[in-house]
């Protein structure tokens, strides 16, 4: 192989390497994009629902306490067994 040869063939796959590395780049981009979407979802369905939970709870203070009590007693009963 001459001298040329070597060279545009190194920069041939130089050029695929960078195309590899760019195409990389953009999927990872796009996918952190996403997560990161799903990420806001989350969160704004997390404060929501805790939201709702609050309102309730001031709503039915005793309907409330009635079912923890029940909740803590069925976890108490069911860690108790094992």
């Amino acid at each position: 192989m001459s001298g040329s040869s070597k060279t545009e063939t190194t920069d041939k796959v130089a050029d695929k390497a960078h195309e590899a590395v760019d195409k990389a780049s953009d999927a990872v981009g796009k996918a952190e994009e996403r997560i990161r979407g799903s990420a806001e979802n989350a969160q704004v369905r997390s404060e929501d629902l805790v939201r709702r939970v609050t309102d309730y709870v001031h709503e039915n203070p005793l309907t409330s306490l009635g079912l923890a009590f029940a909740a803590g007693v069925i976890f108490s009963s069911m860690n108790r067994r094992r």
